[in-house]
């Protein structure tokens, strides 16, 4: 049994509770892992509020948490590429991350002079900014909308889209304005009358990257021209708009962790700003991402 934080229920930040789990041996194809850093992401907030019952597996009594980074402890048969001692990356669709110990079938080796904070800040913003990249179809040339630029997913989102030459109109708050220049796109203030502020810019986009679930769907598909090429992440009303929902697809996983890690390897990649708080006050993090008291990117510490 090792600690974590688990689901009671749906509900407000503080159904997420201390308990005992149990982590099983890893099967074929999986290793087990001593978890220092665990991420905290919006699609955490809205899965513990209810807005996404069942998704990703969650339910009363799992534990949340997409990403670690932390040292092999086992391995599972058929698992060459790691070892019990090797610092890896791993990314969790089906959760669990909130605890000491976790199972993972996704996973990327640690590169030297990557830290271990910034590893475990990346698997499901890289993976995530990755997928939606590709699923958006993004081409040189083109105009995309990404919203929610500043946030962790955003913010990997952007810089894809910018390296593959696309023209990038990013959507966050005034005061990130320069944060969003930094990358290479085109502030456009977040709130009510966006779609007028975007139609300042250009007449319309080709794709919008929705990395914030803040009910901008509408808008959305009306700047695309149509619902083909417009991606959310976490908005609960998707398929009402009939907007994607995206979601990881398990064959492509892998590749996308290892591009994203190699980009941070290499420095072509920035990640959000981030700060760190106990396994234990994993209640009070929620509490404080929501209410927007805190705006970086929280890692909860686990172990070592």
């Amino acid at each position: 049994m090792v600690a974590a934080v688990v689901l009671r229920e749906w509900g407000p930040p503080e159904v997420l509770v201390p308990a005992q789990v149990e982590v099983g041996a890893p099967g074929p194809g999986q290793v087990r892992i001593d978890v220092r850093f665990a991420g905290v992401g919006p699609t955490d907030l809205a899965i513990r509020a209810g807005h996404l019952p069942g998704a990703f597996g969650s339910g009363p009594g799992s534990v949340l948490g997409f990403e670690v980074a932390g040292v092999v402890e086992s391995v599972g048969d058929g698992v060459v590429d790691v070892r019990p001692g090797d610092a890896v990356a791993a990314f969790l669709p089906e959760l669990g991350g909130y605890a000491e110990q976790v199972l993972a079938r996704h996973w990327v080796r640690i590169p030297d002079g990557v830290d271990l904070q910034d590893a475990a800040a990346l698997p499901a913003s890289g993976e995530a900014a990755a997928r939606v990249v590709e699923e958006t179809r993004i081409a040189p040339g083109e105009t995309v909308l990404v919203v929610g630029a500043a946030g962790s997913v955003g913010q990997v989102a952007t810089q894809l889209a910018v390296a593959r030459g696309a023209r990038v109109l990013g959507v966050a708050r005034v005061q990130d304005a320069t944060l969003v220049e930094s990358m290479g796109a085109e502030p456009v203030a977040s709130g009510p009358g966006l779609a007028a502020r975007v139609r300042a810019l250009v007449p319309a986009v080709d794709a919008v990257i929705d990395a914030s679930g803040a009910g901008i769907l509408a808008d959305a598909v009306d700047l695309a021209g149509g619902t083909e090429r417009v991606v959310t992440l976490s908005d609960p009303a998707a398929a009402q708009a009939g907007v994607r929902l995206s979601g990881p697809d398990g064959p492509r996983v892998a590749d996308r962790l290892a591009t994203v890690m190699a980009l941070l390897a290499d420095g072509r990649l920035r990640l959000r700003a981030r700060t760190t708080a106990p396994l234990a006050e994993a209640a009070a993090v929620h509490r404080d991402l929501e209410s927007g008291a805190v705006r970086a990117k929280v890692l909860l510490v686990v172990g070592g």
